[in-house]
């Protein structure tokens, strides 16, 4: 492999395409929000935990018992994930069940499932 990098010797071929996607594209704040929000599924602990909640409704007792980690451990992660509206709480007596927070975390969850496994 040679290491060169094949390069375009014009600046625009198709104006029309580059003009619409300019005006589409997304602002740079949504793109910060959307990498931030991208960066929850980059931590392998986060989507082995949001796999779980995928699986059933727990609350962290069981979902520390089932990732083999502290109380500590699944709390602090378990924040992050509620602070980008990737899971929710309800709380029962004295105890405080997590779930994903809607369908758009399934499909997120499935979809990258799909993609890796092609």
């Amino acid at each position: 492999m040679s290491g060169k990098v094949d390069t375009c010797s014009c600046t625009v071929i198709h104006q029309e395409i580059v003009d619409k996607a300019a005006a589409e594209i997304q602002g740079h704040e949504v793109s910060i929000k959307l990498s931030e929000f991208f960066k929850m599924f980059s931590d392998p602990t986060r989507v082995k935990l949001l796999n779980a909640l995928y699986i059933s409704e727990m609350c962290v007792c069981d979902i520390a018992a089932c990732l083999n980690m502290t109380h500590s451990a699944i709390s602090h992660q378990l924040r992050l994930l509620k602070m980008y509206n990737l899971v929710k709480s309800r709380k029962e007596g004295k105890i405080v069940y997590y779930s994903l927070a809607d369908s758009h975390v399934t499909d997120i969850l499935h979809k990258g499932l799909e993609h890796i496994n092609e």
